[in-house]
């Protein structure tokens, strides 16, 4: 007889990863997870004590993908605005991911301040301050003027059934990002001059 082979709690995660990404991160039980896997229970509740633990894992595995995605760069002088589009593209592609990630609960930050600051969202900040130039309090200020446009774009879209128009979007991701620069740079001027 074969020896069976070893379900580890990287394929766990990445089963649990999966079943969110097809069904939404309530489809991720000890029951789904084993069926992905082609194994009992057993496994699954040895690695992981609980069914939370094991979507919080899940959560920090999507989150990283949805991190990577964010980074890509299909060439567009704008970082920010290239950003701000995959974030979008993100909600249009893995709804269910983007649900997961942003509208179930799962984040550890509890506040906007504790997300910006957030170990996830440091090489997303990094790649904006190099692609923009301006110190990081100012990345920050911006970041979140134009993180807060693209999340309601993306919610409504993974939301809804709404049709994406990447050229309209674009248009109304640059006008948020010169705005969002041009508060910043007054900003600056006001504080020199009080």
């Amino acid at each position: 007889m074969p020896p069976k082979s070893k379900v580890t709690r990287e394929m766990i995660v990445n089963a649990a990863a999966e079943l969110a990404r097809e069904n939404g991160a309530e489809a991720i039980n000890a029951r789904t997870v084993a069926q992905k896997l082609n194994c009992s229970t057993q496994p699954v509740m040895y690695q992981f004590a609980t069914i939370e633990a094991l979507k919080r894992a899940a959560y920090a595995q999507v989150d990283q993908r949805h991190t990577d995605y964010l980074l890509r760069s299909p060439g567009r002088n704008n970082p920010l605005l290239e950003i701000g589009l995959n974030y979008i593209r993100f909600a249009i592609e893995e709804p269910h991911w983007f649900r997961f990630l942003f509208q179930s609960g799962y984040a550890r930050q509890t506040n906007l301040p504790e997300m910006i600051d957030s170990e996830e969202l440091r090489p997303v900040l990094s790649a904006m301050q190099q692609g923009t130039g301006l110190d990081a309090k100012k990345t920050r200020d911006v970041f979140l003027t134009i993180a807060l446009f693209a999340h309601g774009y993306a919610s409504m879209l993974a939301n809804n059934a709404l049709e994406y128009d990447e050229q309209l979007v674009a248009a109304h991701l640059e006008r948020a990002f010169i705005g969002a620069m041009l508060a910043a740079n007054m900003e600056e001027k006001h504080e020199k001059t009080v």
